[in-house]
């Protein structure tokens, strides 16, 4: 079946709605799920404050609202072009002449069986030309009374394939981002990351780091830290109405310059682990 023109998946600037929305709650947390929308969390809300940019004011725009999972990639592969086990590939540019975010953002997920504050989705892989290798990436979201507990998994099928995965959310404009990287990958001429690894430059940062350390935000009262089971994360804090903190088991263009093999039936996981707390000062 023929893609109809301005698809997000081959334009990741195409709008995507929401669809339907699946809230999960647990104490004084209420996340709303969009499995139609990517399989993407349209949004976080904490004692009545909500965190992410929404549907309408990140214009609808596939890749600007809410907090989506980047699988089977994260960030953008160069040209589309990568090399895996001695044959070369190309997938479509969804921006510009780039392959951005995997092809999970843009497809509607399954919903399975969930309660009241917990819920799984699945999203079989295509093994076309969007993704010639398969495999189904699975997540798991749990909410708890002060946070929120994500996992995101990719595993191969029959076939051996390349793996990054990450989240992606579009936080409101904090009033404070504490973060302390160790390092930085340094972009090119076409914005993508390279190697070897630099000092942290001064923002405005659309950069990959690496760091160890919890990050937190700090908007309307409350606190928000964040930890995850990987040492990547890139910070995009260009836009004055959003800034992403995206952890990621790799690096932008990461099939290139941090090649990761998963074999047939193997698997990659990431844990993102958000907590709350109110009453900090402004």
């Amino acid at each position: 079946m023929a893609l109809e023109p301005g698809s997000p998946l081959d334009d990741a600037q195409a709008p995507l709605r929401s669809g339907p929305l699946h809230w999960l709650r647990a104490g004084r947390v209420e996340v709303a799920l969009a499995p139609e929308a990517g399989g993407r969390i349209a949004q976080m809300r904490y004692h009545g404050v909500d965190w992410l940019v929404g549907e309408r004011e990140g214009g609808a725009a596939a890749i600007g609202w809410g907090c989506y999972p980047m699988v089977p990639w994260a960030g953008r592969i160069r040209r589309g072009r990568f090399t895996f086990d001695g044959r070369d590939f190309v997938l479509p540019a969804n921006l510009e002449a780039h392959a951005i975010h995997g092809v999970g953002f843009s497809r509607p997920w399954r919903l399975e069986p969930h309660d009241a504050a917990t819920a799984a989705l699945t999203l079989a892989l295509p093994e076309d030309r969007y993704w010639p290798f398969g495999g189904v990436a699975t997540q798991t979201i749990r909410v708890l009374p002060d946070g929120l507990e994500l996992r995101l998994a990719v595993q191969a099928g029959a076939k051996a394939m390349p793996a990054v995965i990450g989240w992606h959310p579009w936080f409101r404009k904090p009033d404070a981002l504490l973060f302390s990287p160790r390092a930085m990958y340094p972009r090119d001429g076409e914005g993508i990351a390279t190697l070897p690894c630099v000092a942290p430059a001064s923002r405005p940062w659309d950069d990959c780091f690496i760091n160890d350390a919890e990050l937190v935000l700090v908007s309307a009262g409350q606190r928000l830290r964040l930890r995850a089971d990987a040492d990547n994360w890139v910070v995009y804090d260009g836009t004055a109405h959003a800034t992403c903190v995206e952890p990621q088991t790799g690096p932008p263009d990461g099939f290139t310059l941090v090649p990761r093999r998963l074999g047939a039936g193997e698997r990659l996981e990431l844990d993102f682990v958000l907590g709350w707390e109110r009453g900090i000062q402004r």
